[in-house]
């Protein structure tokens, strides 16, 4: 199964754009857990069972693994093998290197790891992007324009007359050959998401931004999604994985996720 029609299928299945950022901080993680042989991965199993049928997407940030330092990997690996397999799984590095680097990654995330998708940065070209592109079996996200306050530093540069964002996106669309290519595009930016949507209206578009961020819901799916009401995948971590402290904290995270999937279910229409 290629990666867009993976993404359609649990999309459809689970009626929902729902990605929940498995973005675990040992120091925010509840008390009660820090008793466990593994805190990180005891916390992220149980949000696991407690949302995987409302979401059509988990996304790790590999730097909340990497910071772990040694078990960091395995517990990042251990966490993948809790997630059913028919969910999407996006790892969060933002790579971009030369080719022969950027092969590593790819061979990294998605060989080793077993990730269907990745985050890449696409500002050194096209050969250290080529490499997550090889197999339909994998996505690949872009970041146009991204959700931080500093984007505006050289994603909205003027390039020819037209914004270096759009500039991407439109060379993004001549990369897609085996349509497994994506965009990150940042809730807080709905003008602009509804503009990239037009511009690229088949490619799947990875949404961050929804809650802390102060991104808005609405706008998202509605400016995000394709005719279809799909492709948009709507991340949302800190507000559903922190939405309690104590013991509760894994019904607490199902509540949260229930609360944004109906919101959108409520918005496609």
């Amino acid at each position: 199964m290629n990666f867009l029609t993976k993404l359609r299928t649990i999309q459809r299945k689970n009626q929902s754009l729902l990605c929940v950022g498995l973005d675990a901080d040992i120091e925010l993680i509840p008390k009660h857990l820090h008793s466990s042989a593994n805190p990180v991965l005891e916390f992220n199993r149980r949000i696991i069972e407690a949302t995987s049928d409302l979401v059509c997407a988990y996304k790790l940030n590999l730097a909340f693994y990497e910071a772990m330092g040694g078990s960091g990997w395995q517990t990042l690996r251990d966490t993948l093998s809790c997630i059913p397999k028919s969910i999407v799984t996006i790892g969060d590095g933002k790579r971009g290197d030369i080719g022969n680097t950027a092969e590593r990654y790819a061979k990294a995330l998605f060989d080793d790891l077993g990730f269907d998708a990745a985050t890449v940065n696409p500002y050194m070209g096209y050969d250290s992007v080529e490499p997550f592109l090889r197999n339909d079996k994998h996505g690949v996200f872009l970041l146009a324009l991204t959700s931080n306050e500093g984007s505006k530093d050289f994603q909205r540069l003027n390039v020819g007359g037209k914004p270096l964002y759009e500039r991407v996106v439109q060379i993004a669309a001549k990369w897609n050959i085996k349509k497994n290519l994506g965009l990150v595009v940042g809730a807080t930016h709905p003008d602009e998401l509804r503009s990239i949507r037009s511009l690229a209206p088949a490619m799947p578009l990875l949404i961050p931004g929804i809650g802390k961020q102060g991104g808005d819901l609405r706008s998202a799916v509605c400016n995000g999604c394709n005719t279809k009401g799909e492709l948009a995948i709507i991340n949302a971590s800190r507000s559903i994985i922190y939405a309690s402290s104590g013991k509760d904290f894994a019904a607490a995270a199902r509540k949260e996720a229930e609360k944004l999937v109906d919101q959108m279910r409520g918005f496609q229409k």
